[in-house]
Formats: structure tokens, sequence, C-alpha cells
């Protein structure tokens, strides 16, 4: 069975959950918003990517978990030259050690206006 997680992070208006668990196994999606708003930060991707970054952690917890329970992430930019200040933010976050799987993708754009930054990931909880 499907459980949608109620992360108390603002809805969106699209037909999209947060985060879902089935079983042991959380997935997750975070974009740079306020999560009380729902309004995309401003600001380089350094602000993007912590506030998304933050997101996930939110949503990880309502889950039950924490990030170190992260076992893939795929990131999307929009610029490829965001990488180097969203990998330093990301090392910010991202701490224990195996890290998880990642990959990250250059997209042409992402769905939101002035959106840089867009990550799914998928955790399992002990």
């Amino acid at each position: 069975m499907i459980e949608k997680i109620e992360t108390g992070i603002a809805p969106s208006s699209a037909p999209i959950s947060d985060a879902v668990r089935a079983g042991k196994h959380v997935w997750l999606v975070a974009i740079a918003e306020d999560p009380v708003t729902g309004a995309i930060v401003e600001g380089g991707i350094e602000a993007q990517a912590r506030r998304c970054l933050q997101n996930l952690e939110i949503a990880l917890k309502a889950a039950g978990g924490t990030l170190a329970n992260l076992v893939t992430v795929q990131i999307f930019l929009i610029d490829s030259a965001d990488a180097a200040g969203m990998n330093a933010v990301y090392r910010e976050f991202i701490t224990v050690q195996p890290y998880p799987v990642r990959a990250t993708v250059v997209v042409k754009e992402l769905l939101a206006r002035g959106l840089r930054i867009e990550i799914t990931a998928q955790a399992v909880l002990d």
C-alpha cells in the first residue's frame, strides 16, 4: 500500500505528493519553495539548493527518517554552471557515508518560473 506523507510543506496546485511511502521505502521530490507560502525562493543557486535540501530534510523527517536514510538522489539543474554552487551546498547537508547514489542532469527548463533546481530522491527507513 502506498501512503502519502504529510510534510507540512505548502501543497502544490499540481496533482503530486512531496513524499510517499511503501513499506520501508520513501520517494520524495523537493523544489526551492518557501515551505509556508509555496513561493520560489529568490537568489542564486546556493539559496535555491539550500532551500531545496531543507525541504527534502523536512519531508524525510515527516516520514520518520533523516538525510542519512537517502539511497538515491537525482538533481535537475537548468545551467551546468550551477553545479559548483549546488555541490558546495549539497556537501553541507549530505555528510554521512556511504553517500547516496546521485545523478545530476542539466535540463532545458523547470516548470516553476525562476526555479533553477529540483531534486527527487529515494530513502529506505530502518
